[in-house]
Order: C-alpha cells, then sequence, then structure tokens
C-alpha cells in the first residue's frame, strides 16, 4: 500500500510531545494502571486498544489530569508534556486542560447557543481582546471541526439542537478554541452512525497537522485507520506500543495478537 511509506514517515519525523514513565494509578485499593511508559509525538495520531475495563480511558485521563476531580484515585510516576511535569504542584489543571483538549464519548454541548459553546474557553481563558477576535476565534474553531458551513446562519441557535454526528464536532470545535496542543478523545464515535463516524475520521486526520491526538477506540478497524502509533492495553498494563502498521500485521506480543484476532477481549 502506498499509503504505508507516508504514515510511516509522518511517524519517524514527529517530535515526542507527551513521555509518560513509570505510570500508576490507583482507585482506593484497585491497582488501575500499572507502571506503564510511553511516548506520544506530536502531530501524530495515537490510538489505545484493548477490551472494556483495560485501563486505556483511565490512562487517557492522566494525560489532563481529569482523574484529579476523582477523591479515590491516586496517580504516581512522571508525565512530561514539552518536558514539563504536568503533576508539579505549581501547574494549574484549569491552564493544563486548556492546552490538552478532550472530546468525551457521548457528545456533550452546553446548553447554550452555538456560538456560546465554541466562545466559552476562550472567554475564561482570556483568550480574546474584543468581540471581533472571539468571532475569528469561534469561526476558525469551527471550521477546523468540518462545521462551520452548516451552522454559520444559526449560531445563535441552540448546541443541543444538532445532530449527534453534528454536536461531536461542536465539541471538538469546543475543544480546539482554545488553541490547545493536544486533543484526548475517549471514543468520540462510539455513539454516532456510520456517516457521522466517517466525518469525524476525516476531521482527526485533518486536526493532526495541528496537533497531537490521542484517541482511546474499541474498534479496531478505526484504529488501523486513522492512526500511526498503537498502544494495546490489557488489565491495566501496557502490552505493546509501536507503529500501527507494524502492531496490526506483526505484534510482537502473543496477547496482542490474540484481541486483534478475536481471541480475548
Amino acid at each position: 500500500m502506498n499509503d504505508m511509506t507516508t504514515i510511516e514517515r509522518a511517524v519517524t519525523t514527529s517530535e515526542k510531545k507527551i513521555d509518560a514513565k513509570g505510570v500508576n494509578v490507583h482507585y482506593a485499593d484497585t491497582h488501575a494502571i500499572k507502571n506503564v511508559d510511553v511516548e506520544i509525538d506530536d502531530k501524530t495520531v495515537t490510538a489505545f486498544i484493548g477490551p472494556s475495563g483495560c485501563g486505556k480511558s483511565t490512562f487517557l485521563r492522566c494525560l489532563n489530569r481529569m482523574n484529579d476531580t476523582i477523591d479515590i484515585c491516586r496517580v504516581t510516576g512522571d508525565i512530561l508534556l514539552d518536558d514539563e511535569d504536568i503533576y508539579h504542584p505549581k501547574v494549574d489543571p484549569v491552564q493544563l486542560r486548556a492546552k490538552v483538549g478532550m472530546v468525551f464519548q457521548k457528545p456533550n454541548p452546553f446548553p447554550k447557543s452555538i456560538y456560546d459553546n465554541v466562545a466559552y474557553g476562550p472567554r475564561i481563558h482570556g483568550l480574546a481582546q474584543n468581540k471581533a477576535d472571539l468571532d475569528d476565534i469561534v469561526e476558525k474553531s469551527l471550521r477546523r471541526a468540518a462545521l462551520w458551513n452548516e451552522v454559520k446562519d444559526r449560531l445563535d441557535k441552540p448546541g443541543t439542537g444538532l445532530s449527534g454526528g453534528q454536536q461531536q464536532r461542536l465539541c471538538i470545535a469546543r475543544a480546539v478554541a482554545t488553541s490547545p496542543e493536544v486533543l484526548l478523545m475517549d471514543e468520540p464515535c462510539s455513539a454516532l452512525d456510520p456517516i457521522a463516524t466517517a466525518q469525524v475520521e476525516n476531521l482527526i486526520d485533518d486536526l493532526r497537522s495541528r496537533f497531537s491526538v490521542v484517541i482511546v477506540t474499541h474498534s479496531m478497524a478505526q484504529a488501523s485507520r486513522i492512526s500511526q502509533k498503537t498502544a494495546f492495553f490489557h488489565l491495566g498494563e501496557l502490552i505493546e506500543f509501536g507503529d500501527t502498521t507494524q502492531i496490526f500485521t506483526n505484534p510482537v506480543d502473543p496477547r496482542t495478537e490474540s484481541y486483534i484476532t478475536g481471541r480475548i477481549g
């Protein structure tokens, strides 16, 4: 396949964006993530795959400190974003989440207008000096989410009135409006129909020219279509991590092969 050379070149020329070393996550007495090491490249789509309950979403939430909101959760180890420790006491989690945006499994637009959904983040982070600046950010974000042409004449209408696929793209526009450096996506297509899924997948491929994208997915077909790197999680451990082509065609660990061929999971 001609595309493989392009994908592999994209992988090898990328720079490291996130470096996680010895990451463990405990929920009270439950050891959910066990000593995970992984490097995530910039301007690359990295897919986390594995059976339900294997820890992939838990690990994803470590990358923007969403687990901080869970009282019984304890995260140890090192996670560096551009060589800076995101768990350092001086790091403000709110500011971190502006740099590391997140899109969730179920589309969750705010009960506000389409415009205000996208403008919310730039407003609270002081990214716009005036209304013209804000208008520009909203338009650019909706264009990046491939939604502008569908909503430009109804920006004052509720975001909750959009279709499921449009709502998810609105949530992506909201996430990119703060000019993040990393975009985390937790099963972003699981609630969408096949047409909306294809639209979001095309969008993810476009977004990687600007961001490091990390996606949790149950769909191995989706991981193979849109990612350049794949990490396979099982029972809280990172079993294997590498170029997507290699993981799917020539996995090193027999557990990876068993999952990909449907014998486990």
